[in-house]
């Protein structure tokens, strides 16, 4: 496995929008702005930089979380792993940069955040990869 995991700090630039694939998988899809500064030392200031806009991809339960969670313009810290694509349409083409998501929070330098635990039950883990095979689905998994 030669993944890439990465973290990502921004701001959600776009509403979580939550689907079902064929098979009846969670998916949810936002994407974030991350805007890096760097400190210029000849004006003795900050300089905002270009923002990087990067498409974030939830499955399973995280992709359900996110969607009862997450809204437009609040700051998230969200860990996945990166694909960075090429695609073509017609006459237009360009590179696609996606983060599909192992966790995704809230940046609490910039607020407060209450955790609600949701037990999980076995309809919403039979796909999930990331729940253990053989534990008990109504077990309250951290």
């Amino acid at each position: 496995m030669n993944d890439i995991i990465t973290t990502i700090v921004g701001n959600a630039v776009s509403e979580v929008v939550l689907r079902s694939s064929s098979s009846g998988k969670s998916m949810a899809t936002f994407r974030i702005a991350n805007n890096p500064r760097r400190f210029e030392k000849t004006s003795n200031s900050w300089i905002e930089l270009d923002p990087n806009f990067v498409s974030i991809n939830c499955w399973s339960f995280l992709a359900e979380n996110v969607a009862t969670s997450v809204r437009k313009g609040q700051p998230l810290v969200v860990t996945g792993k990166l694909k960075i694509r090429q695609w073509q349409d017609g006459e237009k083409s360009g590179t696609a940069v996606e983060l599909d998501a192992i966790s995704v929070g809230h940046d609490l330098n910039w607020g407060k955040s209450e955790f609600t635990k949701v037990k999980k039950t076995s309809s919403n883990t039979a796909n999930d990869a990331w729940f253990p095979e053989g534990l008990d689905a109504e077990v309250n998994v951290a």
